[in-house]
């Protein structure tokens, strides 16, 4: 694969607000998506300047942003003949991110801190930066694209469905949009190594990682918390209100979890649908009893007017779009019960390929 074979893709995402000859900033954060978003910039005819996160300055050996990666975006930089700088929000990820990750746990709320970064820090104070320093369009290597049609301009699937990153950028506004680019939308993930491979970029063939990026892999999510917050353990009752066993901590628990249930070796699979962080107390049920008509939504995001009527909803990253019906109170009922979705997840609602907006879980409908 050569870099001319992707011109025209680069070219629709330009109708898109990027025009040959602007001023962008890339966000580097050591992976090969940034990376070829960055070459991809390059043959476009930007003048390209990368700029990588320092965020979480505690332990880390796994996620985004470690000492690695910004060496590895450094190096691409280097590779690609562009400048690459470091800007320093340490303070504000862990007031932004961090403090409310464990806020979230200590009232049984099961929080996603990539969504809170993402809203917080690279399309918030990121993007203000870019804007300041006279930059043009921010760019980063999410695989999402931007539609554009009378004017409009709304977030949609990127062409990679396994890859697609739009429920994590639900938040994005028009006016976010007008501002941004992600030029690897177009592409799936091999072709994107394939280029990378062929421009010799040192990332090309660099392992993805999903994790948080402040929870060790050694230390883990409970010992994380432990250290901020008291834990609490909990008694695991059925829903007829009887006791059935123990969990070590109710903080932890989350909606739908079945492992970490001490559940004194009963034979049939049970889950929790229920966590009470006042009572210590922990609801379980068989897998029946953990579907729900509808989701009680707050802090509704919109990508433009407020939506009423059927639609499609997705309540995690990679799950499916299932057909609802959001009433004029914002909230959602699906056509058939589905999974109780946990406190502090989002609910991101599409027509389509397109993002309309999205809302936060507080609990199941009734």
């Amino acid at each position: 694969m050569t870099l001319e074979r992707h011109g025209a893709a680069a070219g629709s995402s330009e109708r898109h607000g990027a025009a040959a000859g602007r001023r962008v900033l890339v966000a580097m954060s050591g992976g090969v998506d940034s990376s070829v978003a960055a070459a991809l910039c390059l043959r476009a005819g930007h003048e390209v300047v990368g700029a990588t996160l320092k965020l979480w300055g505690g332990p880390q050996d796994q996620g985004c942003c470690a000492v690695s990666d910004v060496d590895d975006a450094r190096r691409v930089c280097q590779q690609l003949g562009i400048d690459h700088f470091v800007f320093n929000y340490a303070a504000e990820f862990e007031r932004d991110i961090v403090e409310p990750y464990v806020a979230a746990h200590r009232r049984g709320l099961t929080p996603n801190p990539c969504i809170a970064c993402n809203r917080h820090v690279k399309f918030d104070v990121l993007l203000d930066r870019a804007r300041r320093l006279g930059f043009d369009r921010l760019v980063t290597g999410h695989h999402v694209r931007i539609s554009s049609h009378c004017g409009r301009r709304r977030l949609q699937r990127g062409t990679d469905s396994a890859k697609d990153q739009s429920y994590v950028l639900y938040m994005l506004s028009e006016a976010d949009l007008a501002d941004l680019w992600f030029p690897v939308g177009d592409y799936r993930k091999d072709e994107l190594r394939e280029l990378a491979a062929d421009l010799g970029l040192r990332t090309a063939d660099k392992a993805e990682s999903q994790d948080v990026c402040f929870i060790t892999a050694d230390a883990g999510r409970e010992r994380f918390l432990a250290e901020r917050i008291d834990l609490h353990p909990a008694e695991l009752v059925d829903t007829a209100g009887r006791y059935v066993g123990a969990a070590p901590a109710v903080e932890l628990v989350t909606v739908g979890q079945r492992k970490g249930l001490d559940l004194g070796g009963a034979p049939q699979r049970r889950y929790a649908i229920d966590v009470d962080v006042a009572a210590r107390r922990v609801t379980v049920g068989e897998a029946s009893e953990l579907s729900a008509p509808g989701v009680r939504l707050v802090d509704h995001r919109w990508a433009g007017d407020t939506v009423e009527g059927d639609v499609l909803a997705q309540t995690s990253a990679h799950g499916p779009a299932l057909s609802a019906h959001l009433d004029a109170g914002g909230q959602l009922r699906w056509v058939e019960p589905q999974r109780r979705v946990a406190a502090g997840q989002a609910v991101v609602f599409y027509e389509g390929d397109e993002v309309l907006g999205g809302a936060t879980a507080a609990g199941h409908l009734t």
